[in-house]
């Protein structure tokens, strides 16, 4: 089959391999639509964010290696023994994270809390390729009412849902998220179906603060044009809100605004309200803890997503309670443009993309039984 291999970083080929082989509990799905997350479109060019010496040292031992493509759909073709939940046919998305099985946390029937087992995309191989071997325990079957793209997009919803659910938002409280991104506008969507009050929006992109308000958002602040933190407390009679997600951090190389939406989002909630941290940085942050301490605030990180977050995401889709076809602004055909899609989604602003951009890999022509 042809699958996407890194030789090192900014190097990757598309190769012949072997077809990968059925094992207990395991599935072999052809790929139907897959996009690079944006951590992934960093770490592609060796940009620090999160695992990038995880990465770092499988490029520098095991190269070249099957990495990336943890947020896709598929299609499964063959089940290996004992698989039960999922059959031949079957349209799937998953999720990343995998329990060891061998830790306190899984010996004890806390197995979707563990983080010592391997990751999609990360130790096991993704989806850049035409078949992926994909184990049962991570999969959630994607409904009739999804297409393909859209399921592509659940894996990264379902981290957002974990994130809403840290904030614990309660009806009427008035949220604020930094970066209308794809995870920004997950959020706010999911943030609106908990009960919040008023949300408003901050991006530095037109486009972006324009999809805001039109998937829901009550005010959509274009930070290039004034103090998006007078902004906010002139919206909550100079109060701030009570919940902030902070999702545009990150390296300015991707577009990202380093930690300055990070310190806004410190003076934009009120006293006592909490700050929910999305982003990743890639490098340590000077924080003045003792303000937040004054101030009562809490700086929050959510926990992480379990198949039982995906499967909600799933209902929020179908249902229509979160709307992902507007986000997808980006879809390329075949696995030849892989590549391209590292790209637009590693310079979205440039190529005015919302969502990562997404391939179709066109499946194999298969007898399914």
């Amino acid at each position: 089959m042809k699958a996407w291999r890194f030789y090192g970083f900014n190097d990757m080929r598309l190769d012949d391999v072997a077809e990968p082989r059925c094992g207990p509990g395991q599935v072999i799905a052809e790929v139907l639509c897959v996009q690079p997350s944006v951590t992934e479109a960093q770490l592609a060019r060796g940009i620090p964010t999160l695992a990038y010496e995880q990465i770092k040292a499988r490029l520098e031992t095991e190269a070249p290696v099957q990495l990336f493509g943890h947020e896709f759909c598929a299609r499964i073709r063959e089940t290996g023994e004992g698989v039960s939940r999922f059959h031949p046919g079957d349209r799937v998305a998953a999720r990343a994270k995998l329990p060891c099985g061998a830790c306190p946390l899984c010996l004890s029937g806390r197995s979707h809390l563990c983080r010592r087992g391997p990751i999609i995309g990360f130790q096991l191989p993704g989806c850049f390729s035409e078949l992926a071997l994909l184990p049962e325990i991570a999969l959630v079957k994607v409904d009739e009412k999804i297409s393909d793209n859209e399921a592509a997009c659940l894996q990264s919803l379902s981290d957002s849902v974990a994130a809403v659910e840290t904030a614990e938002i309660r009806m009427g409280d008035s949220v604020a998220i930094f970066g209308q991104g794809s995870m920004g506008l997950e959020c706010m969507q999911v943030a609106r179906t908990c009960g919040s009050g008023k949300i408003i929006t901050v991006d530095v992109r037109e486009e972006a603060c324009q999809m805001s308000k039109e998937l829901g958002a009550d005010f959509a602040i274009n930070a290039t044009g004034c103090d998006p933190v007078a902004a906010i407390r002139d919206l909550t009679e100079g109060n701030g809100v009570d919940v902030v997600f902070e999702c545009a951090g990150g390296s300015p190389k991707q577009g990202l605004s380093e930690s300055k939406t990070l310190l806004q989002a410190f003076e934009a909630v009120r006293s006592g309200g909490k700050i929910i941290g999305v982003s990743w940085f890639g490098q340590p942050l000077q924080i003045n803890i003792d303000w937040l301490r004054e101030r009562s605030l809490r700086y929050l990180f959510p926990d992480i997503s379990t198949v039982a977050h995906l499967e909600h995401t799933v209902r929020l889709v179908a249902s229509g309670r979160v709307r992902l076809k507007p986000v997808i602004t980006h879809v390329l055909s075949g696995i030849e443009s892989v590549p391209r899609a590292f790209e637009i989604t590693g310079h979205k602003a440039k190529y005015k993309a919302i969502n990562p951009a997404q391939v179709s890999i066109c499946p194999r022509t298969t007898q399914v039984p």
